[in-house]
């Protein structure tokens, strides 16, 4: 159990909610937004440029010391070096599309677990490392003019990475999804948070060590129980990845606040960045990600699916698909593709052009941020919870990542009638009103990787699409084994668990895992 913080800081201003969330639709706007926050400047990949310049922590010694059995490894942020370090910064990206709400109820569910695993984190010896963790959320939404018109909410502002640190019992509008008849899933918050006794943290982000908290009104557990819940009325063009590289992004007031020039952030005085420490990244989405360079494709028929009630081309989440990624050797038998990779296209739907000309943001954007954090001396993991079937057996040891299901089990491939349990996708509630193959297919682009269900009631609960820029990103972060060497240089820094499954618990195992492995690293 924690103690009260002993250092007070200055508490954020009472009421103050920076950030609304936006309209999840697929109805084309009829004007452009400029294209998104270029981090750094254009075209530069240094770290320098992104406000990280390799040097050691200050006031950190860089000699290694020694313990009782043996040499310990020196502090994170020599280069070259393993470290061991008890501070970790946890970012939690999650989409808060309309599609979202079992899933955030899942996962806050396991928030405490996460919390009580990370109190446990050992050192090289056995001993509990004393962890220092900050928790910062933010949400996929990044906005998009096709998230704009009659339907919006008038308290509409996308996040666009910033942290989202008020407790939902603040947000409950947040919960209630659009038109006439719409979902309400205030469950998905007041399970983990009680309104009558919601608890927040000072700071702009969850911080707990050995010596206490920064929250109020409860513990970080309770905290995070009531902060991590996003709401379902989100942008329907989730970004996870944009968000995810603003959130990071070295110059952002939650990470600078000693230079941020924004009234808006002026009460911050801790950043969530800190030399040294552990980064772990968590994206909890079931769409393709869909961070949009050139947001005139919104209206361009160019990666458009053909809506068949219409029978013309229309704007819908199919153009986050078809504007990324490409697939091969469809096989007209089983509607099965050999394979699927991200792919810079052009205005044109030409494949493999710059990074420049690309109409999504290249992916490289993405590794050369973590890239240039990796090179100031940060270890970094990440979890990605994604439309992938479900993990159907983990390692025993640390990091439990998966050893069978998940992504060794995705097939990519279209749409199939009639509904689930005949033997297609449709969901039996979408088939009963009339959904068939061809609207899914005009909707996302491409067939589920996942279908949700759930045995205590015996219904299905909802369906998610692959992930392949998502998986990309994460997967750049592990290293290879080097088939020249005798030693194993394998390194597991990515997990990919399902979105579809009843119990995220695996997931947070496998988070934690990838963080125990981080902190002392073997070798």
């Amino acid at each position: 159990m924690f103690l009260g913080e002993t250092t007070p800081r200055r508490a954020r201003p009472a009421g103050v909610t920076l950030v609304a969330l936006p309209v999840a639709v697929l109805v084309a706007a009829s004007s452009c937004a400029e294209p998104a926050i270029i981090l750094g400047e254009p075209g530069t990949t240094t770290s320098d440029s992104l406000g990280l310049t390799g040097r050691p922590p200050e006031g950190e010694d860089s000699s290694s010391s020694t313990g009782d059995d043996g040499p310990i490894p020196p502090p994170c942020g020599i280069e070259g070096e393993a470290c061991t370090t008890n501070k970790i910064d946890l970012l939690f990206v999650i989409d808060n599309s309309g599609t979202m709400g079992e899933e955030q109820l899942n996962l806050a569910s396991n928030f405490p677990g996460l919390i009580e695993q990370l109190q446990q984190l050992e050192d090289g010896h056995g001993d509990v490392v004393g962890a220092d963790v900050n928790i910062m959320v933010t949400t996929s939404d990044f906005d998009n003019p096709n998230c704009h018109g009659p339907w919006s909410k008038p308290d509409y502002v996308a996040a666009k990475g910033s942290p989202i640190y008020t407790p939902c019992t603040e947000r409950l509008e947040r919960f209630t999804g659009f038109g006439d008849d719409p979902l309400v899933i205030e469950e998905a918050c007041l399970e983990s948070c009680d309104p009558a006794g919601a608890a927040s943290p000072s700071d702009q982000f969850i911080h707990f060590d050995p010596e206490g908290d920064n929250v109020v009104g409860g513990d970080a557990a309770d905290a995070l129980g009531c902060v991590g819940p996003q709401g379902i009325d989100g942008c329907g063009f989730e970004a996870p990845l944009e968000s995810m590289s603003q959130a990071l992004n070295p110059a952002a007031c939650w990470n600078d606040p000693a230079n941020c020039g924004d009234p808006a952030w002026a009460w911050i005085e801790q950043p969530f960045l800190r030399d040294g420490a552990v980064l772990a990244i968590a994206i909890i989405t079931d769409e393709a990600d869909c961070s949009v360079k050139d947001f005139s494709i919104m209206d361009d028929p160019t990666f458009m699916e053909v809506d068949p009630i219409s029978g013309v081309q229309r704007s819908s989440s199919a153009i986050c698909w078809n504007a990324g990624v490409v697939c091969t050797e469809l096989d007209p038998r089983t509607g099965e593709y050999a394979g699927c990779t991200s792919a810079n296209r052009s205005p044109e739907g030409e494949v493999g052009v710059s990074d420049g000309a690309a109409v999504l943001q290249p992916l490289s954007r993405y590794t050369n941020v973590l890239a240039a954090l990796r090179a100031e001396g940060r270890e970094i993991i990440m979890l990605g919870v994604l439309g992938v079937p479900e993990v159907t057996d983990h390692a025993d040891a640390p990091p439990h990542h998966p050893t069978a299901g998940g992504l060794d089990a995705l097939v990519y491939r279209t749409w199939r009638d009639p509904d689930v349990p005949g033997g297609g996708d449709i969901l039996p509630d979408e088939w009963s009103d009339g959904v068939r193959a061809v609207h899914k297919q005009f909707e996302f682009g491409v067939g589920p990787g996942c279908t949700g269900y759930d045995p205590l009631g015996g219904t299905y609960t909802g369906q998610a699409i692959p992930p392949v820029r998502i998986r990309e990103v994460c997967e750049s972060l592990d290293t290879p084994d080097d088939p020249d060497t005798v030693a194993d240089e394998t390194r597991i820094r990515c997990c990919v668990e399902s979105i579809c499954g009843d119990d995220f618990s695996p997931a947070i195992r496998c988070l934690t895992g990838l963080i125990q492995e981080a902190v002392t690293p073997v070798g």
